[in-house]
């Protein structure tokens, strides 16, 4: 009797660790726990035609992919949800969409904060988590934001422009969607830093649709109507997000900054109809935010409100290096000769 259940005893020592070594074998090769749990998060950009959200998505998609690998337990599901076109009602719709589709987070990037800050509090009022990016909704009930200082932008920007110009002469801003926090606090930049130059004329503030044809349409306009424009501050990069420009202005002849530095634009740096980009590592703006939601729900830890992000300054002597650093995080359709530069 003694040895049968010793003989019992080790079948079962050895069925458990054959289901152990199951389990770790599972585990290795990528194969979730029938407990694991899938943690759903709702990415809604401004709009889905800029380029500078695609590659915030590319980055969400690579982190979590990343954390899904990490964390056996968890498995990290995102889910695009951006308008073709930027349309803060029908950003509030897709968040609202996503609650009732059972999300677990929601990232977003507020093109008018005044309308997201209900469907925001409504979400986290239902129990999901919201971070910002980009644009933020600063009075609502999301829990962090990662993005850049905004008016430190603008202030770089008409500096950068001042010094271009010999602090001196016509300059017009392009100024994008109007009722964009992020962009407004740009615009605020820009006034403060001009105020140190007595020799600085602003001949106006112009918005339009964050796409490259409105943009280049009122870019053209006014270097019609302001023969004399010395240069552009603008606050962000649309007018080069196609080649519409590219045979339309002179090299040199119009001194401009702008801010993103994609694939896209740098032929504009080559050729100097642009002479400074201020870029953004729109990367990180999918990388980062996922991270920090991971952290806040599988961790429970406490995340910053403010997760400032760092912009790069790009010019034609360092393209050459955020041409690399671009293909590095994913990006495609760079030229070669901007990589061996």
């Amino acid at each position: 009797m003694k040895s049968f259940s010793k003989c019992f005893t080790g079948i079962i020592i050895c069925l458990m660790f054959i289901i152990g070594c199951q389990d770790v074998a599972d585990e290795l090769a990528g194969k979730k726990p029938d407990d694991a749990k899938t943690l759903d998060i709702t990415f809604v950009a401004k709009s889905s035609s800029n380029p500078v959200f695609l590659s915030a998505r590319v980055g969400a998609e690579a982190a979590a992919k990343d954390l899904s690998e990490k964390h056996s337990m968890y498995d990290v599901q995102l889910h695009w949800r951006t308008p073709v076109d930027e349309d803060p009602n029908e950003q509030a719709q897709k968040i609202m969409n996503a609650v009732s589709d059972g999300t677990h987070a929601i990232i977003v990037s507020c093109s008018d904060d005044s309308i997201l800050t209900s469907a925001i509090n409504e979400a986290v009022n239902k129990g999901v988590e919201v971070m910002t990016f980009d644009s933020d909704a600063p009075n609502s009930k999301r829990f962090a934001f990662y993005g850049p200082n905004d008016e430190k932008i603008g202030e770089s920007v008409m500096n950068e422009l001042a010094g271009l110009i010999g602090e001196s002469g016509q300059v017009a801003i392009l100024g994008g969607n109007q009722n964009a926090p992020n962009l407004q606090k740009r615009m605020k930049g820009i006034r403060e830093a001009a105020k140190k130059y007595n020799n600085i004329e602003i001949v106006g503030e112009f918005y339009h649709a964050e796409n490259a044809e409105d943009a280049a349409e009122i870019v053209l306009k006014i270097n019609a109507e302001y023969p004399n424009l010395k240069g552009w501050a603008m606050v962000g990069g649309w007018p080069f997000f196609s080649e519409t420009l590219m045979d339309k202005m002179e090299p040199n002849e119009i001194k401009i900054v702008a801010v993103d530095a994609l694939p896209v634009q740098l032929p504009y740096l080559e050729k100097g109809i642009v002479d400074v980009l201020f870029g953004q590592p729109t990367f990180r703006w999918g990388k980062v935010t996922v991270e920090k939601v991971v952290d806040k729900i599988y961790y429970e830890e406490e995340v910053p409100v403010n997760n400032e992000m760092k912009l790069i300054r790009v010019s034609i002597e360092n393209m050459g290096g955020w041409s690399r650093q671009l293909r590095a995080w994913g990006y495609e359709g760079i030229p070669d000769k901007y990589l061996i530069m």
